[in-house]
């Protein structure tokens, strides 16, 4: 089986930590010294269960086959004044871009943490506080206590894990649309391509780089190629609303159309932009910020035009594509046509991403 058909992208885990070692009733008994008064330790702290974003991991595969996770048990009091051991931490390591949210019913669906970066921690449930030993009961009118207290049980609880991929651009469209195979052509990535709606079923993502001659721009980036969505997506159709959260995070959009298919089929030139309305509509119903993201237009599988017929076939959407503001590309994903043009237009979205990052920052630190 392949690895990308190991991709989870959502698990629900139950977390207890541990509970907190009980304290020890205990009297210093030596020779010579009958009234040794009392000596009984403190019992050990409970572990806790802690989360830890690592960029080497993609999937939360591992949550899902084990999804009850505890930790040990502070350990009791002992005599002599010998406090218990603390119980060991459950380090739980999760892919960079991961969400956790407190599943319980009557706590909403708020996050609680997002895992934004490498080595970012997050204490999931606290161990429980050991008991006092007698000895800590000991007053100048109660020299022999003869109590201790029990450990506090750890914090629990039932957390809901959700991966969103950090990609710097997005591939989106219908199925079929050749976002694969054009991940294939621009990076090492190896996505499954065929001639059938929904090959792709999980996210890849490749690394890019653009480099134009002639020019200062060179620039990596990464790329995701989001399983094709269809009407109703929003909603959850056709598993759309887990795809679209990993758009979600992406800062640019990059739409493919299939005008190749349109032309083999005898659609009207213009059918390519109901294409594009419908996938535009399932971003805004899903949120208003994805919908804003900046986006490029692909017109792909150029291929499948003859020549003598792609400007009579193009010229009008490209227009209306330029009423709507929206800035096109021509490319064959099958041939690398138009490739290198679009990696340059991507690069260059991106660095004005970063110029308005910097502004917004400068803006919000002079506030």
């Amino acid at each position: 089986m392949k690895a990308t058909e190991h991709f989870v992208d959502e698990a629900v885990i139950e977390v207890s930590a541990g509970r907190g070692g009980d304290g020890c009733v205990s009297f210093r008994r030596e020779r010579f010294i009958p009234r040794g008064g009392p000596d009984g330790g403190d019992g050990g702290r409970g572990g806790d269960v802690v989360l830890v974003a690592d960029r080497g991991l993609s999937t939360l595969l591992d949550q899902r086959l084990n999804p009850v996770v505890a930790a040990e048990d502070g350990a009791p009091g002992g005599t002599n004044g010998r406090h218990g051991k603390t119980g060991a931490d459950v380090v739980l390591h999760v892919p960079v871009g991961t969400v956790a949210q407190d599943d319980r019913e009557d706590r909403g669906a708020a996050a609680i943490v997002d895992f934004l970066e490498h080595g970012q921690r997050f204490v999931a449930a606290r161990g429980g506080r050991g008991g006092r030993g007698n000895a800590c009961f000991a007053t100048p009118t109660r020299q022999a206590p003869d109590r201790a207290e029990s450990g506090r049980p750890g914090e629990s609880c039932r957390l809901r894990l959700s991966l969103k991929l950090l990609a710097d651009a997005g591939l989106v469209g219908l199925p079929n649309a050749g976002k694969s195979t054009l991940l294939r052509r621009i990076s090492a990535a190896r996505p499954r391509v065929g001639a059938y709606p929904f090959t792709t079923l999980v996210p890849s993502l490749g690394v890019v780089e653009a480099n134009a001659a002639g020019t200062f721009l060179r620039r990596r980036f990464v790329v995701a190629d989001i399983p094709g969505l269809i009407e109703g997506a929003s909603q959850g159709a056709g598993l759309g609303d887990r795809f679209l959260r990993h758009v979600e995070r992406t800062r640019v959009l990059v739409h493919l159309l299939d005008v190749g298919s349109a032309h083999v089929e005898g659609r009207d030139a213009l059918a390519p932009l109901e294409d594009w309305q419908t996938i535009r509509t399932e971003l805004a119903s899903y949120g208003a910020t994805l919908a804003a993201h900046p986006e490029i237009v692909v017109l792909n599988k150029l291929d499948l035009i003859p020549d003598t017929e792609r400007e009579a076939r193009l010229a009008p959407l490209e227009a209306a594509f330029a009423a709507r503001d929206r800035e096109v590309v021509r490319v064959s994903g099958a041939t690398g046509e138009g490739i290198e043009t679009l990696l340059v237009r991507i690069a260059h979205r991106l660095d004005l991403a970063d110029a308005a990052d910097v502004r917004v920052a400068a803006e919000a630190a002079h506030a």
